[in-house]
């Protein structure tokens, strides 16, 4: 499959919330950085605890408006209905996923969630 068509299936998963599809589709030592997480996630299971966190306290939805691919490399540029956008770099081997690199506004997430804003944020 090309990096486009895997990119397809990994937004319908993410926006069935199927935590078990969207793992499976990371190699078992995929490394996974977003820039709102802090350090990147090393291995399948580490993904799997940050989405099962993000789905347990937050209504997601990923609207791709454009998909750009270049060997065994995509890049999302995507949107949610309430206005957030950002971008994700996949790249894959083997039909799955080795690494992503997420970037998007977490603070504005939490605002349009609702979801309390951490401590860390408010540090001078």
């Amino acid at each position: 499959m090309s990096p486009t068509e895997l990119i397809r299936i990994w937004i319908e998963k993410f926006n069935r919330a199927d935590i078990d599809g969207l793992a499976a589709m990371y190699a078992e030592d995929a490394v996974n950085e977003q820039v709102v997480v802090g350090e990147p996630l090393i291995g399948r299971e580490a993904i799997r605890k940050l989405l099962e966190v993000d789905f347990s306290r937050a209504e997601m939805v990923c609207i791709e408006e454009r998909i750009y691919e270049c060997g065994d490399t995509a890049i999302l540029q995507w949107r949610d209905p309430i206005g957030l956008k950002g971008c994700g770099f996949f790249r894959f081997e083997n039909n799955e996923i080795v690494h992503q690199k997420g970037y998007f506004d977490q603070l504005t997430f939490f605002q349009a969630q609702g979801i309390p804003i951490p401590d860390r944020y408010l540090d001078t």
